[in-house]
């Protein structure tokens, strides 16, 4: 994606929140936010820009797809979300989530879904993975004029307000009531890529969101707290911040060093495996939020310069608090800040994102 794209995304997106955000400050040059050297291959194996490990170059070096995967009980559970290498979870309404799933080794997946429909800070989250957007359905009066610009290459349902509709990605299954059956393919998500000419290759320019521990390279974190029970919308269920009546929390699992997921009651499981969904590394990333119209749509700040953005790390059983960063005037990915205003390093593997709507900060729960 080029430099001048991304400048007219971000005005666009700042636009479609307006009055979300605070005045930004100039962000003063450091070396350890501006600069994120590319990895070199060694043979034909590269460094995942995902999860950090060791991947052969021909997955590693070709962009992802991010799917929006129905979150809602009835959608669930979800298949194909287990190959997601990153999952952001960002609240949808008052009463429910919704996920993106990256997923980095897509090409031999027969069924992904349920898929449902997208919005703009969604889209602005996905772009931080320079990946090619999946969804089906858009609040169009907010995500309409990004989807039929070239900013955004995305596979989109033919439904109304989409311009240049996918022909071949998206089929409904018989196991479920519409709209909750709705899933799509490998093989029809490359047709499209095909049909509009997308690049597979990641931008020349992109160098990743995460800093990633080293292959034999110790995380010491022994001195901040412990976390081990991760609540982003707290215990109770009636409250509004999107997550609370989903349910939804994190267990930490020493063994393993996982994290691993829970909603509506129980285990969330991928149904192509029939497994728990765990991760390696969990982010709560606090972001100023509000109601758009009566519809109930809502609107999330994708971008702050002012480095007080609050961010919350889980790795290894321990909490890093600090902040997050993400420079407004293009679509570079967000970076975590310790308190020192170092990069956080994370452990090789999976990692969960929770966008935290602002207002309800006082919600989560962690023990």
């Amino acid at each position: 994606m080029k430099k001048a794209k991304l400048l007219l995304l971000a005005v666009l997106t700042a636009a479609m929140v307006f009055g979300c955000g605070k005045e930004k400050e100039e962000i003063p040059s450091e070396d350890n936010l501006t600069t994120e050297p590319v990895v070199s291959a060694t043979g034909n194996m590269v460094t995942s820009y995902l999860t950090g490990k060791q991947v052969d170059e021909s997955i590693g070096r070709q962009r992802p797809i991010s799917v929006m995967f129905n979150n809602v009980k009835k959608g669930c559970p979800q298949t194909g979300i287990s190959r997601a290498d990153v999952v952001v979870e960002a609240p949808l309404a008052t009463s429910t989530t919704r996920l993106i799933g990256i997923i980095e080794n897509w090409h031999d997946l027969k069924k992904i879904g349920s898929i449902r429909s997208t919005r703009d800070y969604y889209v602005s989250f996905a772009l931080e993975f320079d990946s090619i957007h999946v969804h089906f359905g858009q609040a169009t009066a907010y995500v309409g004029d990004m989807l039929n610009s070239d900013l955004v290459d995305n596979i989109s349902g033919a439904t109304k307000g989409i311009e240049r509709p996918a022909t071949h990605a998206f089929y409904r299954s018989d196991d479920r009531k519409a709209p909750h059956n709705l899933y799509a393919s490998a093989e029809g998500i490359m047709e499209d890529i095909q049909k509009f000419d997308y690049s597979l290759d990641y931008d020349p320019e992109y160098y990743g969101k995460f800093k990633f521990a080293k292959d034999g390279e110790d995380l010491d974190y022994s001195s901040y707290p412990d976390a081990t029970l991760i609540y982003p919308g707290g215990k109770e269920t009636n409250k509004e911040n999107g997550f609370s009546q989903v349910g939804a929390y994190f267990k930490y699992n020493k063994e393993d060093g996982k994290y691993y997921r829970y909603q509506y009651g129980g285990e969330q499981i991928d149904d192509m495996t029939g497994e728990q969904l765990a991760y390696d590394n969990v982010i709560f990333q606090y972001c100023y939020g509000e109601v758009r119209d009566s519809e109930g749509y809502l609107a999330f700040e994708c971008f702050g310069s002012d480095k007080s953005n609050k961010s919350i790390v889980f790795t290894e059983g321990k909490m890093i608090e600090g902040t997050w960063w993400r420079d407004g005037s293009n679509s570079a990915p967000a970076k975590y800040l310790d308190e020192n205003g170092d990069r956080v390093l994370l452990n090789q593997g999976k990692t969960w994102i929770c966008i935290i709507w602002l207002d309800y900060e006082d919600d989560v729960v962690i023990e």
